[in-house]
Parts: C-alpha cells; structure tokens; sequence
C-alpha cells in the first residue's frame, strides 16, 4: 500500500472558515478540507503546538490525511448532533471520505487522554490515498526521536510522547508522505494517541474507531436534553456543542478560542493569543447554558470561577489560564511566519493585567441567572460575588480598557452599565441571600450614582444615543446590551436611540457591525466587522418588541457562518472572509442568546 508521492505542489493555506474543529474537551485540532490537521496543541488548548502549520507555515508540522491527487470536496458535514467529522472528495474513479474525531470520554478506562481517530473509506473504487505525518513539537518546530515498535509509530521529545497506530500496518516515517490505496469494504484507519508525563497507551484501531462510535452516542444524548421548542434549534445546537467543546473539561473552563495570532487584519499586527479564560466571555456562556436546560454547565463554571479568583480577590482578573492561573506575559516567536504572513505571532496575553470593569458585571449577572433558574449560590461563592460587587462600588468612577482592552484607559460608558449590571444584579441575588443592611445601602448608592452619570455624562443629546465614552461622539456596539439590563425601559427613546445609532453608524453592510469605528483603537492597520455585535443587535431588537427585525438579522448572519457552522471573531465585509482566532466562543454563545432572545420575544 505503500509507494511514491510527488510534493512539487505545496499545499496553500485554507481559509479560516475552511477549517473544521475537532475536540475531546482538553484541546482542539484544526483541520482543513484538504484533511491535514494543521492546530494542535498538547496536552492542553493552551499547550505547546505539535502540528502548527497554521501559524508556523511548513516547518511547524501536520497530519495530512486525504486524496494523492487534487481533488474536489463534494460534501463537508458533521454527524448530526456529534463531534464527527466527514469529508469526501470526489477522485478519478469513485469517491473518499476521511471520517474523523477526538474521543472525549476516557475516564474510569485505560486510554490515553488525546486520541485523535480518523478514517478513510470508499464505497465505489480503489482510491489512491496519501498520510503526510510530520510532528513537529513546540516553537521551535523540534523534530522527534523516533521509534517503530509492534503497535504502532512512536515519536519523543521528553517528557511528550505519541504513538501513531494503524490498520491495516503501514510503514510510516514522520515528515515523509506516504502513498496508500484506499478499496472498498477495506477502510484505512489511523489513531493518534498522546502522552503528556504518563505512560503511553496504545489502542487497537478497531478499538479506538468503537470508542469514537460511542462518543457520538454520548453526544448524540447530551444535545437530546436541549430545548425542543427553540428556534433555529440545529445552528443553536451545533453553537452549543461548539462551546462544550470548547470547554476544558478538567477545570470546567471554556477557552476563548483553541488558536493564537489568526489576524484581525491579514497581513497586519492584530494578531492575539486567545487560547485562555475570560471571565467576560466564559459568562455570556453559562447564561446560554442555563437557558436551554444545562446547569450543569454553569455549575462547573462558577465552582472554577471560585477557585481562579481566589489568589486575586475581590480584583477579577480580566483573563487567566485553564487552571486559573495568570496569564503568561505576551511574547513575539520569532521565524513563526504567521497566517498569510501576519506577523507577530504570539503567546501569551497583555491584556491580562488591565482593569476592566464590565467583567464584574456579567460575572454576577451569570451568578444571577443562576439563582433565578431556582439554584443556591455556595456560601464561598457569594461570599466572592459580594467580593466583586464592593469592588465595583469602591472603583467604578476610575477610567478602565473597557471590553474592547485599549492600551489607554477611558471612562468608557459600556464598563459603567456593566458596573452597574453587576450592582444590580448583586441586590437581587441579595434578596435570598444574607447580607448586611449597611452592604445593600452602599451598593444601592452606588448602583444610582452610576445610573445618574451615565445618563448626565454618557449620552449625547445631538445623536440621541449613548456614546462610546465620557464626552464622545464616537459609538460603542457593546452598548446594544442596554436594553438587556431594566436600567432604562426598553421603551425609552435613548434605548430605541442607541440602537438605531449603532446600527446606522457602525454598519459594515447587510447585518454586519463594527465594534467601534475602525482605526481608533491606536493599532495600525484595520479590521474587520465584529460577529458578536450582529447577534447582539438581534437580541436588542427582540427585546424591544422589534421581533421581525430580529428575525430576518438573524438568518442573514447564518449565512455567514462557515459551511461547518462555526464562526471566527470577525468577518471581511468585503470578502465575507473569516478573520481572527477560530472558532470564537464569544460569537457562538451571542448566537444563542440571540435565538433564545428571539424564543422569548415571541412567547411574549
């Protein structure tokens, strides 16, 4: 099965939306419709890369796995309602599918916790077929010792080692591609398994494709408890199924995004390491969990949330690691090309000492929708939100980066409502909680000042709308969470204002919006339109009573979705390009409280 290979055509990088996600909760693989996994970090997301050609360019390694030949993708799809993913192309002679995944579930069993399974098949011909395994660990795209054993292939850098497995047997060297014959009735199946400071388990391939089968029963059972009645039910599932993938099962935190330094700005500098925690974020996520009968999920959350916070508290941290740490300063790698020469590429996050404080405001905003789904706070925990809250009362007159984490701090009107969601919400986790009278009076106080300010120093009366910041005539597409908070009635014109502002102001075309006006956040360079903001306006327009607005945006932008259904950060308004670290939790949880918003305004 084994022969030549001609590599005189280079494989050229995939669009960012070409790019399908594989997971087993502890870290991600990227792989493109060409089927070389192209991302993978070890042992965690935010573990050092073993295939990093998407960033790295060839040097950084990848796991090819498809046609010897070009070939056409006929039909790219995930198993309904798994984390399964088909690929088949259309080849001279017949047809080939690669079927692949990672298995989530591997305690109380002998496995190894990264297992990647993939498989080629065909029902019609003989294919010729082509594996190109080329591991290449950490940022300096180290080579591995290698070792041919009875089971399978074994590569080693230290305290790293992986096996990779095979059946039928092929003869396999790591970094030179390998030529294989594909016949019907006889798949080729290839298992991957991972070692981080343990033993290395190998698994029969036979075995390893039953344990991906029984995986996406499990899926298949999870996605079953979600709620029937929503609408556009199977883009709310694969977002759901998205962020549990994107979720760090040991610690119960869910990643802002598997990948690092995929631009903003092709070719430009706005290039980020999105591969930790952001309270933010991870928050807007939970209350989608609760909201479509998941608690689970946000218990898991809030348990993690007490225990990163801990060393910093009552201060809330803006991002931290998987296991709630800080984040590692950000560094430049230097040689990294980046995607589509975008460079720096980087590791690490500076963001991560900044204030911002809208953070604490969807943080026990979460903490709320928590109790109001008929749940307890932990005595530990409220005692942390009640942390969090006095913080808010005591600083939210200081400028901050604002969600947006600008190099310079303003008094960015977005951070006061959040700070006032978050006293707001505190009051009313209070109402079945303990606390002391003389806490409540200065929360209420503060809670007030900050209303008062905000509509004294944060509107402006010439363009009838809130603005970005203190004295600004620049707008804010955060502010569309106005009419989520009851801070003003939804009625109000300064509501109905800021919305109609926002969405004539910031337009990128069709249903996309800018963030803020391009080119003023000091980076050289543009970017592009941001898709949380879309979905924010569909959950704006649902809330004021503008249902059918809503409607139509929403399906507008699931026509900008990747052909998997996922979505990046941003999106090219002139190309319709994906832009940005891949796929985006924050994009897919606004996704689903769009929906949910959209079910709510219409059993209103």
């Amino acid at each position: 099965m084994t022969g030549g290979y001609d590599r005189t055509r280079p494989r050229p990088p995939a669009p960012i939306s070409d790019y399908g996600l594989l997971s087993d909760t502890r870290t991600a693989a990227l792989v493109d419709g060409d089927g070389g996994i192209d991302w993978l970090c070890v042992p965690r997301f935010d573990g050092e890369p073993l295939f990093g050609r998407l960033v790295g360019g060839p040097d950084a390694g990848t796991f090819r796995l498809g046609p010897a030949r070009p070939a056409t993708v006929v039909e790219r799809r995930y198993r309904r309602h798994t984390a399964t993913l088909e690929t088949t192309w259309e080849v001279r002679g017949g047809r080939l599918t690669l079927t692949e995944g990672m298995v989530a579930e591997v305690s109380g069993r002998l496995l190894p916790t990264t297992l990647i399974v993939r498989r080629l098949s065909t029902d019609d011909s003989a294919v010729d077929a082509v594996v190109e395994f080329d591991p290449r660990f950490g940022v300096r795209h180290r080579r591995p010792r290698v070792q041919h054993r009875r089971q399978a292939l074994v590569c080693q850098w230290g305290s790293l080692a992986v096996s990779l497995g095979s059946a039928p047997r092929l003869s396999i060297e790591p970094g030179r591609p390998t030529s294989i014959t594909v016949s019907p009735g006889r798949p080729v199946t290839l298992v991957l398994a991972v070692a981080h400071r343990e033993p290395l388990i190998h698994v029969d391939p036979a075995a390893a494709w039953d344990l991906l089968t029984e995986d996406e029963d499990r899926w298949r059972d999870w996605t079953a408890e979600i709620d029937l009645s929503l609408p556009f039910r199977e883009h709310v599932v694969r977002s759901l199924l998205t962020l549990r993938l994107l979720t760090y099962s040991p610690s119960r935190a869910p990643v802002a995004a598997p990948t690092t330094s995929l631009p903003e700005d092709p070719g430009g500098v706005r290039n980020w390491d999105y591969r930790y925690v952001w309270p933010r974020d991870a928050s807007i996520g939970v209350s989608a969990f609760l909201s479509v009968g998941k608690p689970e999920e946000a218990q898991g959350f809030l348990a993690w949330l007490l225990h990163a916070s801990r060393l910093q508290r009552p201060r809330l941290p803006a991002l931290l690691t998987l296991h709630g740490r800080r984040v590692p300063a950000e560094r430049d790698l230097p040689g990294w090309p980046g995607y589509l020469g975008s460079v720096p590429v980087r590791v690490g996050n500076g963001a991560a000492g900044q204030h911002q404080l809208d953070g604490y405001g969807w943080v026990i905003d979460a903490a709320w929708a928590f109790v109001r789904a008929g749940h307890r706070l932990y005595t530990e925990t409220w005692r942390a939100m009640r942390g969090f809250a006095d913080i808010v009362a005591r600083y939210w007159q200081e400028p901050d980066a604002g969600i947006w984490e600008v190099r310079e701090p303003a008094q960015h009107v977005h951070s006061k409502l959040m700070g006032w969601l978050a006293l707001d919400r505190a009051l009313r986790i209070a109402d079945t909680h303990p606390l002391s009278g003389r806490r409540r009076r200065r929360w209420q106080e503060a809670r007030d000042a900050i209303a008062d300010e905000v509509r004294t120093s944060g509107f402006n009366p010439t363009a009838g709308s809130y603005v970005r910041s203190y004295g600004s005539d620049a707008f804010d597409a955060a502010l569309l969470v106005l009419p989520l908070l009851d801070m003003d009635s939804v009625e109000s014109p300064r509501v109905q204002g800021t919305i109609n502002a926002i969405r004539d102001r910031l337009s990128a075309g069709g249903p996309l919006l800018y963030r803020y006006p391009p080119g003023s956040d000091g980076f050289h360079g543009t970017e592009g339109a941001f898709l949380p903001c879309s979905f924010w306006l569909v959950q704006a327009l649902a809330r004021t009573g503008r249902r059918t607005e809503a409607v139509e945006l929403f399906q507008s932008m699931l026509d900008h979705a990747s052909p998997l259904g996922l979505y990046a950060e941003e999106l090219d308004p002139a190309t319709g390009a994906h832009l940005g670290n891949y796929p985006q939790t924050l994009t897919h949880a606004a996704l689903v409280q769009a929906a949910l918003a959209i079910r709510d305004a219409s059993a209103g």
